[in-house]
């Protein structure tokens, strides 16, 4: 295996990727791998990450990339998937954003799953269902199957994300199957470097405006509301008690703050910890907390159930995780959220949002439409495809 620092910037990462490699990248700091020297691969992720130590140890291979799936659970029908590459190239400084892609060609056929008023009857279920089954929390996305006429350019994409996102983790890893995942997620996971571990959850959300009273407006809205608040303390709750056992010392912030991305407002909280046990690689933390109430809901194992009983297609990688792990444990995993599986001439593009007693279904249905234009801008298509 070999590793450089070429190219020098991020963007010029990011512009130099190609279908079949791997990118995880910001706009100071970029990874993409390219081939692969083996893969590990197992549908539950604590396994998956004693072997992925246990084959780096044994390759010397300096780090392994890729995807964990949205259900980790028994009977999981999509397993987590790393590669060990043959070539990394690393970057890292502030750098303006990629240059623009080429324009993408629009769709030839769009299918909804469900339709809008079947995602409203949806939200309406779970808010009953959370009642019936003691449920605090679930999560209900909604997707979009995109039919093109000739081959998708993965490629453009990405690079359109990275430039509109620059504050995301922008991404790809080719999946089983021969399908890409794509996306520009705003939520970390959990990074490891040495014994420090770092957090950020995302729950609580609002869309953006382009009228600037408005926008304020909205985001002091959701930074006031009652409703977003409780959906953002449940999971905050989760990753302390997910953390905690690995941590001699986490500090948390007495509350959220306000963020935001190009179409959404978001409450986030940034947690930092540190290890009480080196040997706890970030992958190991990663399978730990996944899935948070944000991508699923609480209590974990009901919401998942409730979440495939209601949606109308298996997420597959979909609100998993993305990122690396390295030989000595450290590491970047980032939620699989604003994202695409991406096939030769065809895509399913995935939004969703949290339902808690307060949701209300048209509310919850304009969020998943405000989420799906990170990948609709992207594509150069706007809201009338979601």
């Amino acid at each position: 295996m070999t590793t450089s620092t070429a190219p020098a910037t991020p963007a010029e990462t990011t512009v130099r990727y190609q279908r079949g490699d791997f990118l995880f990248a910001t706009a100071r700091r970029a990874l993409l791998a390219q081939g692969a020297l083996g893969t590990v691969a197992d549908a539950d992720p604590r396994r998956l990450a004693r072997s992925a130590a246990a084959e780096l140890e044994r390759s010397g291979v300096p780090l392994a990339v890729g995807v964990l799936p949205f259900d980790t659970g028994p009977g999981a029908s999509s397993p987590g998937h790393l590669v060990l590459p043959r070539t990394v190239h690393r970057a890292q400084a502030e750098t303006p954003a990629a240059p623009p892609a080429a324009d993408l060609p629009a769709p030839a056929a769009t299918r909804r799953l469900p339709s809008a008023e079947g995602h409203r009857e949806n939200v309406r279920a779970a808010v009953a269902a959370l009642h019936d089954r003691d449920l605090r929390k679930a999560v209900l996305a909604r997707a979009l199957e995109l039919e093109f006429d000739a081959p998708i350019p993965v490629e453009g994409i990405v690079r359109n994300l990275a430039r509109g996102n620059p504050r995301h983790f922008t991404y790809a890893a080719e999946l089983p199957g021969g399908r890409t995942l794509v996306g520009a997620t705003p939520e970390l996971l959990l990074s490891r470097a040495g014994d420090s571990v770092f957090t950020t959850p995302h729950a609580g959300s609002m869309p953006r405006s382009a009228d600037p009273e408005t926008d304020r407006a909205n985001g002091e809205a959701l930074l006031a509301s009652a409703k977003d608040r409780e959906e953002h303390d449940l999971v905050i709750d989760y990753v302390i008690d997910a953390l905690r056992p690995f941590c001699r010392k986490l500090d948390v912030p007495a509350g959220p703050e306000l963020v935001s991305t190009p179409a959404i407002w978001h409450l986030r909280t940034s947690i930092t910890g540190e290890l009480a046990d080196r040997s706890v690689t970030a992958l190991d933390l990663a399978a730990a907390m996944h899935p948070t109430p944000a991508v699923c809901g609480t209590p974990t194992v009901a919401a998942r159930d409730l979440v495939q009983e209601l949606e109308p297609f298996d997420r597959g990688y979909y609100a998993g995780a993305v990122g690396w792990v390295d030989a000595a444990g450290d590491g970047e995993w980032a939620v699989a959220i604003r994202c695409a599986e991406v096939a030769e001439k065809s895509m399913r593009l995935y939004a969703g949002g949290g339902i808690v007693p307060a949701s209300d279904p048209d509310i919850e249905y304009r969020e998943t439409i405000a989420k799906f234009r990170t990948l609709l801008g992207a594509m150069g298509l706007d809201d009338s495809a979601s």
